[in-house]
């Protein structure tokens, strides 16, 4: 038998199989690997039950990492959307490091400004923005609770997955989506025993027969332990054009003399918040660095 993983707790997972109904499954072994969205072969325990036997070739996987231990967030998905608000502040680190780890999986990515109703708050959530809109991320603004269905298009024949700080209106977003998202989400819960019906877990729900929405744990963080240094260049996109350029193979961009990223910081072609950001993720502090 096979299925795609719609909702993955702890080392619990619903798994949807071809006839529509769900399985709660558990993993073989003591290490789970699995995630929500990932396609799945699995083996039939009981007439409520099942175990995950083996994961399907993924085409890409978003996840994030510390020294410690992974957390995987969403497989099989073609786009990222971050969605971010006019109110409450959001981390522009926490909105850096999900663009790296879209751009190091190769997964698109989409910025949505949510609550754009409060306009006092907007042109300054449209400022802090600017560094990412100009750089070619497309951004779509809206209210969540008025205009939710504007991210529709967006959606349409792909698999997303949504990922946010906690306040950003992120489950209002879906649940405008989606009427049904509450009754699911509660359904679920009781699959998976969680107990939880607030989003402790991801989800995946259907919007039609070719696209789908993954809900994803309110983020405070989003470790890139898994991505080396050479990695996480890359997903700068405008620090490609430079990359190889140095006069060392293996500068470090640091103080190496003729180094094509310090050049380019120095005549503005890379913005310095953009550059001291790399420098963070990377594990120097930007004055260090300088």
């Amino acid at each position: 038998m096979h299925g795609r993983v719609v909702a993955a707790h702890g080392r619990q997972y619903l798994v949807e199989l071809p006839d529509g109904s769900r399985l709660p499954c558990f993993p073989r072994g003591k290490k789970s690997e699995v995630a929500c969205g990932d396609l799945v072969d699995i083996k039939r325990t009981s007439a409520d039950q099942g175990v995950i036997e083996a994961i399907q070739p993924r085409r890409s996987l978003l996840y994030r990492s510390n020294e410690i231990r992974q957390k995987l967030i969403a497989a099989n998905v073609d786009q990222l959307i971050i969605v971010v608000a006019s109110e409450p502040a959001f981390s522009d680190e926490l909105v850096t490091r999900a663009l790296v780890a879209a751009e190091s999986a190769d997964i698109e990515i989409l910025i949505v400004l949510n609550k754009c109703d409060l306009v006092d708050r907007l042109p300054a959530a449209r400022e802090r923005l600017a560094v990412f809109t100009g750089l070619g991320y497309r951004l779509l603004e809206l209210s969540a609770l008025e205009h939710a269905e504007d991210l529709r298009p967006a959606l349409h024949g792909r698999i997303s997955v949504l990922v946010g700080q906690s306040g950003m209106g992120k489950s209002t977003l879906i649940n405008a989506l989606l009427p049904e998202a509450n009754a699911a989400t509660r359904e679920i819960s009781q699959a998976l025993d969680s107990g939880k019906h607030t989003t402790t877990h991801a989800s995946l729900y259907h919007l039609d027969a070719e696209s789908a929405l993954i809900d994803s744990p309110g983020l405070q963080e989003f470790g890139l332990g898994h991505l080396d240094r050479g990695e996480i260049e890359h997903a700068f996109p405008e620090f490609r054009p430079f990359l190889g350029q140095c006069r060392f193979r293996d500068c470090h961009h640091d103080r190496e003399p003729d180094c094509a990223l310090s050049a380019a910081l120095a005549t503005g072609q890379i913005d310095p918040r953009r550059f001291a950001a790399y420098c963070r993720i990377v594990g120097r502090a930007a004055g260090e660095a300088r």
